[in-house]
């Protein structure tokens, strides 16, 4: 996908408060067509107009693969982020037209496994819903365990329960409860994959914890889009291209790419999936890598970027772009 990607024209048909962090979007088509169809553990890149700033963030889809009219996304709320997130709160009504991007799946459900065991925490509870609403009618094997700072911040943990009684455990941070993790991973059956999504010290946590006690890499699946930081602007040069462009304080190296005209591919613009990683024809300076798709060595040779989250601090900044 790139900036001239076919989007989908759509209408937010509602917007519902979940909690006080939360909102619930529903996009159907503005001509009354079906959506694209996408499988469970799917996101899509919302495309804003932020009062002359195009924003584009990606989000899982939660609504029921089997729903062709309309797809459904929950956004939390980062009074401290770029911006995203605050527009869709404060500005994104039902009625008001947008588009999207179409649906990509880099976080789908292992076809060959035997049970799929769901680890969530906070808003990356999102993508499970999809998964599970896909997986529920066919007999599939899994089990949620769902972490939540308190009750009142849990999303869906009434709709959840309801709905897949006795295959939904939910531990709340403020009432002292934790995921027994290393209990719970030694007690599953041969065949088991393990999900995780939500903050980044839980995704670290739960993979080490895996792998410590054996578990194979190709068994153990994660998801996490990183917002890209905020810093110092810097300049970049575009070899291929011939450019230089300034990258803002608030804006990733593939949004200033974006907004210069230079077509740049992406899938999740959030560090994860490595459509966008770019090589780097000279760098004079330290680049503050954000992914986390490169390896430790590919960053320290300085030879790689992913410019949707990374950033750069120094003389010269080459991109063979």
């Amino acid at each position: 996908m790139s900036v001239g990607a076919p989007r989908i024209d759509v209408i937010v048909s509602e917007v519902v408060e979940v909690n006080d962090l939360i909102k619930r979007f529903r996009f159907v088509r503005a001509d009354g067509g079906d959506m694209p169809h996408f499988s469970g553990g799917s996101h899509v890149v919302i495309e804003m107009n932020d009062h002359g700033t195009r924003r584009m963030n990606p989000y899982s889809l939660m609504s029921d693969p089997a729903d062709s009219k309309g797809y459904e996304i929950s956004v939390r709320r980062d009074d401290a982020g770029r911006g995203g997130s605050l527009y869709m709160h404060r500005h994104v009504k039902a009625g008001m037209r947008m588009q999207i991007g179409h649906p990509v799946n880099l976080f789908p459900p292992d076809a060959r496994a035997k049970k799929h065991l769901f680890l969530a925490g906070g808003i990356g509870i999102t993508p499970f819903m999809s998964m599970m609403s896909q997986l529920a009618p066919v007999g599939a094997r899994f089990e949620l365990h769902y972490s939540v700072r308190s009750r009142a911040l849990g999303a869906y943990v009434d709709r959840l329960t309801a709905a897949y009684a006795g295959r939904v455990h939910v531990y709340v941070d403020e009432k002292g409860e934790a995921i027994d993790l290393k209990t719970l991973l030694a007690t599953q059956p041969l065949g088991t994959h393990l999900y995780v999504c939500g903050p980044k010290g839980m995704i670290e946590w739960v993979k080490s914890t895996a792998y410590a006690m054996g578990w194979p890499a190709n068994t153990v699946h994660s998801e996490e889009f990183l917002a890209p930081p905020v810093g110092q602007p810097f300049e970049v040069e575009l070899a291929a291209s011939g450019r230089t462009l300034t990258v803002g304080a608030a804006q990733s190296i593939l949004e200033a790419m974006e907004a210069a005209g230079v077509d740049a591919p992406y899938l999740c613009r959030g560090g994860a999936c490595g459509q966008c990683e770019t090589a780097v024809v000279r760098c004079d300076g330290h680049i503050h890598h954000h992914d986390h798709w490169l390896s430790d060595d590919e960053k320290a040779a300085k030879t790689k970027i992913m410019p949707c989250v990374s950033r750069f601090e120094g003389k010269t900044l080459v991109l063979d772009r």
